[in-house]
């Protein structure tokens, strides 16, 4: 059984974006006593990952498929998930995230925005094979520097 894993698709590090899929991590790990996540900051890696053989991007890449739980976040770039998460993403196999659960994370200038980049997350995870879960599709204006305000993420994963 694997882990829970998170990916912040935003090219810019210790973003809200981040920040929000990190406490949706960690609340998913509180729920199921798990371990915290395992976090993977797109950022960090900048242009290796254009480089085929980088080993800290084949090492976050190997933790996304041993993931059983999966979170992915990405602000929304002209109407979709960022590019540096696209790129991230290619980098798996076809079928790369089978038996993963996985929870698509939106943030965008609007909630009817953030809906749309949602659901084309939604379908490149699902394009991997991952079983996709209810994932949040958020407004910057929902967000604080740390993410939500205490107590909003609960009781949002509640009603997911």
């Amino acid at each position: 059984m694997g882990e829970i894993v998170v990916v912040s698709g935003n090219p810019r590090p210790g973003s809200r974006t981040r920040a929000l899929a990190v406490a949706l991590g960690v609340e998913v790990a509180r729920r199921e006593n798990a371990a915290p996540p395992v976090v993977i900051d797109l950022a960090e890696y900048g242009s290796r990952l254009l480089v085929p053989d980088d080993p800290e991007v084949a090492g976050g890449v190997a933790a996304a498929r041993a993931a059983r739980v999966l979170v992915v976040g990405t602000p929304t770039y002209k109407g979709s998930y960022t590019g540096i998460l696209k790129v991230f993403l290619d980098r798996l196999p076809h079928q790369g995230l089978a038996g993963v659960a996985a929870v698509p994370v939106t943030v965008a200038a609007t909630a009817a925005q953030a809906a749309q980049s949602e659901r084309h997350l939604r379908g490149l995870l699902a394009e991997l094979g991952a079983a996709v879960r209810p994932g949040l599709a958020l407004a910057e204006s929902d967000l604080t520097d740390a993410g939500l305000p205490a107590g909003h993420l609960a009781a949002l994963v509640g009603s997911a």
